[in-house]
């Protein structure tokens, strides 16, 4: 059946997906990115890379409010499933939602 394969994406202002990012796996089960963006656009397009390299499942960080949980989740499609980490404010962001950092008004 082969390996479960799996990413943790996590947002903050200063991070970039090609240095901020590390895998591990385990012997049999679990192949696992973690890959930091610096906002819901970003994190739309390394997204869709990650599902195009067989990525099945995406957690997101406590930092993507609810419009970055749809965008991403819109980005993947019925691709793979997504999932989120819970804080309607985050402490590592000032204490607010990534919606209040990352979504232009």
């Amino acid at each position: 059946m082969g390996k479960f394969k799996a990413a943790f994406m996590f947002v903050t202002p200063d991070s970039d997906p090609k240095t901020h990012r590390t895998s591990l796996s385990t012997p049999e089960v679990l192949d696992l990115v973690v890959v930091g963006v610096r906002d819901y656009d970003q994190a739309a397009n390394v997204a869709r890379e990650l599902v195009d390299q067989g990525v099945t499942a995406i957690e997101l960080c406590g930092g993507f409010g609810q419009i970055g949980v749809a965008r991403v989740a819109e980005a993947v499609g019925d691709r793979a499933f997504v999932g989120v980490v819970r804080f309607d404010r985050h402490p590592g962001l000032g204490y607010k939602s990534g919606d209040e950092l990352f979504v232009k008004k």
